[in-house]
């Protein structure tokens, strides 16, 4: 990649779309322990610059269970190269949770009542172009 391509790539921000899909009634679960146990980790990386901004949101009214998702958050990380290496993470958790066993036994939980998530990575479209 040409020097000015990079230099671009790295100045960009880079936003995913995390989706949650709960087992009926488990949604309110799910949200607590993403509050308890996930948020605190991204919030430290808002800290360090690894992440720009974390939003989250859900749909006012219900779909098909097709179409249904319950929880989709937004995370902006300060450019594609930081959002593909998770290497501090592990660090965060440990100083955050020294019960590891504690957290690990809630992380398992929160992905237990999931029926589905997957991540959806953007690309912007310019549209004056």
């Amino acid at each position: 990649m040409p020097a000015e391509s990079q230099d671009r790539a790295d100045n960009q921000s880079f936003a995913v779309e995390y989706y949650y899909k709960a087992k009926w009634g488990y949604a309110d679960e799910f949200i607590q322990l993403f509050k308890k146990n996930h948020l605190p980790v991204l919030k430290k990386q808002i800290e360090t610059g690894r992440i720009l901004k974390v939003s989250a949101v859900k749909p006012r009214y219900h779909s098909t269970e097709e179409g249904r998702w319950d929880y989709r958050v937004t995370i902006v990380f300060k450019n594609a190269a930081v959002a593909s290496d998770s290497s501090g993470e592990e660090a965060i958790i440990k100083r955050l949770y020294p019960d590891q066993a504690t957290y690990r036994r809630e992380e398992q939980r929160r992905f237990e009542i999931l029926i589905a998530h997957w991540d959806l990575p953007l690309v912007d479209v310019p549209l004056d172009q």
